[in-house]
């Protein structure tokens, strides 16, 4: 690093590239860049906890609190990361790869949404870098949880299938606590404070948590200076200090409910944005349904046992998703009638308050009735639906800071997203509901209701599509090598720049995109004058990932 830093009007702080934001996208460039040679930054506007960090609770202060971002737009509600590793300390782990008919969706612009040049079968060698460097698990039935094994003995009498899930999970190290939406105090998650970042770390990256990036502008030699504030650590309501670095490339991961932002604020200095940046927003399709398992049925119709007199009343066991239903991702099926079906854990408190009392004759999601089904949380179970949407949603103007307007301390604030799902989302979500009623009605194990979106709106914590890859200027923020349009040396590389719901937990598809993004932006840094090169192995050293996309590289450089 060259400069002296810190706040406004010191000399200001140059780099060769600087990385915005800590999770998949922003961790996998981290650790490519420094790697390969380059001097990197990275800032993350979260705090950095470790794993004896992680709370087991739910009080103000707590890293529950301090480690989130939920933000309430008109119809749709995003809850996101927000510390160093981002989305990955966050998430529950599941890390399936798409299916083969998701990149020939043709969505709401009428015509194929993905880059020719990317099938599933040119993103699985990206995809096995990723499973490599994390690693990526395969579950079998003996890892399976309580929830994820009475879903599954469910699925099975209503004549489907249930798969378990692939997960960055050491099961070995594993507790079944259900805290991972925390973070992991047990460090069994393999979030990206385990691997990539430490990788980068070690090959000369700085990371600098609490500095939420607010614009960019153009310096005189063709680069880019990157506005920053300093969030105080208790209050992010609060900015202690401000500050600018200076880079020849920057590669955006603030998240796709943050990346639109920072680059609509950034349009009075750097021009024009392209057309779909803050257009195109998808929820990834996402919706919660809530069954009330009836203990009695379930030991009756399923034969299920606890072996501690108890059928089920396991909610509060073990982990996130580890069981899914995939019966309805065939290709054959019409778009927006696709879709799983995933069970999941979400802890009291965001769960508790969205779910609704089936059957109630009063109000759903609170009174008489909610308290009743409250008293019975033990025994519910907590379906995930993931659809196939219309990337209804758009982002308004600005805030004055940040991606939200804080509206407490931690945690909550009032974004400016609006959406407002179309017929065919509305129809997708109906046909989803309606399978998830046929197998867990069926011969009255439970009754479903799904989560309410009167309070919040539709709600995901899956956000992506915000600035997309594709080929059509009109409909796309980025080319297939994630460079901004009409912006060179600028990259993005998070969730914003998939292109539509994947109907699957998409971090694993993120993931593989940054991999994949890495040739094109390291040789973009070169022609800069960044002293780089590709080619590092998996974070831990190994080489099987890099050996089968060494052939794939040289094609993903400027075309």
């Amino acid at each position: 690093m060259s400069g002296t830093g810190g706040g406004t009007g010191s000399a200001t702080e140059r780099t060769d590239v600087l990385v915005i934001g800590s999770g998949f996208g922003g961790a996998i460039a981290a650790y490519h860049l420094a790697a390969g040679g380059a001097k990197v930054v990275l800032l993350e506007r979260g705090p950095w906890l470790k794993g004896e960090d992680f709370d087991h609770d739910f009080k103000l202060g707590s890293s529950y609190t301090r480690i989130f971002d939920f933000v309430v737009g008109d119809g749709m509600s995003v809850l996101g990361g927000n510390c160093v590793g981002g989305g990955s300390v966050v998430y529950f782990a599941a890390m399936p790869r798409a299916p083969g008919f998701v990149f020939e969706r043709r969505g709401s612009i009428g015509r194929r949404m993905w880059p020719a040049a990317l099938t599933r079968d040119t993103l699985d060698p990206w995809y096995d870098r990723v499973a490599e460097a994390l690693p990526v698990s395969r579950q079998d039935w003996p890892d399976v949880t309580y929830a994820g094994g009475l879903w599954a003995a469910a699925c099975a009498h209503a004549g489907g299938t249930a798969n378990p899930v692939p997960v960055a999970v050491d099961n070995d190290r594993c507790t079944n606590c259900n805290w991972m939406m925390a973070g992991c105090r047990f460090d069994a998650k393999r979030s990206l404070l385990l691997n990539y970042l430490p990788a980068a770390i070690a090959h000369g990256t700085e990371i600098r948590p609490l500095h939420e990036v607010q614009h960019l502008s153009r310096t005189d030699d063709g680069g880019y200076r990157v506005h920053y504030n300093v969030v105080d650590g208790e209050d992010y309501r609060v900015h202690d200090s401000s500050g600018v670095i200076d880079a020849k490339l920057v590669v955006l991961a603030a998240g796709a409910g943050a990346t639109p932002v920072i680059l609509q604020r950034s349009e009075p200095a750097l021009g024009p944005m392209p057309y779909a940046v803050g257009r195109y927003f998808s929820g990834n399709g996402e919706r919660l349904n809530t069954a009330i398992v009836d203990e009695d049925r379930v030991r009756e119709v399923l034969g299920l046992e606890r072996g501690d007199g108890l059928a089920y009343a396991a909610n509060q066991i073990g982990r996130g998703p580890v069981v899914a239903n995939w019966d309805r991702l065939d290709p054959s099926l019409p778009e927006h009638s696709r879709f799983s079906l995933e069970q999941l854990y979400f802890p009291p408190g965001l769960g508790t308050i969205l779910a609704q009392a089936p059957g109630a004759t009063g109000p759903a999601w609170f009174g008489v009735e909610k308290k009743e089904i409250l008293r019975r949380w033990q025994s519910w179970l907590t379906v995930f639906i993931m659809v196939e949407d219309d990337n209804e949603g758009v982002f308004g103007p600005p805030p004055a800071t940040g991606n939200a307007m804080r509206l407490s301390q931690q945690m909550l604030g009032r974004g400016n997203l609006s959406y407002h799902p179309t017929a065919n989302t509305l129809r997708g979500w109906s046909e989803a509901d309606a399978a998830v009623r046929d197998i867990l009605e069926r011969d009255g194990l439970a009754e479903v209701m799904p989560w309410t979106n009167d309070v919040v709106g539709a709600y995901t914590v899956h956000p992506l599509a915000s600035c997309r890859i594709g080929d059509d200027p009109a409909s796309s923020a980025l080319d297939d090598r994630h460079e901004l349009r009409g912006h060179p040396g600028i990259f993005v590389t998070d969730g914003s720049a998939v292109p539509g719901a994947l109907t699957v937990n998409p971090a694993m598809t993120i993931a593989a995109l940054a991999e994949r993004a890495m040739p094109a932006i390291v040789e973009a840094a070169r022609e800069r004058g960044v002293p780089v090169r590709y080619g590092a192995p998996a974070p831990d050293g190994s080489t099987s990932g890099r050996r089968g996309v060494a052939s794939l590289a040289g094609g993903l450089t400027r075309r």
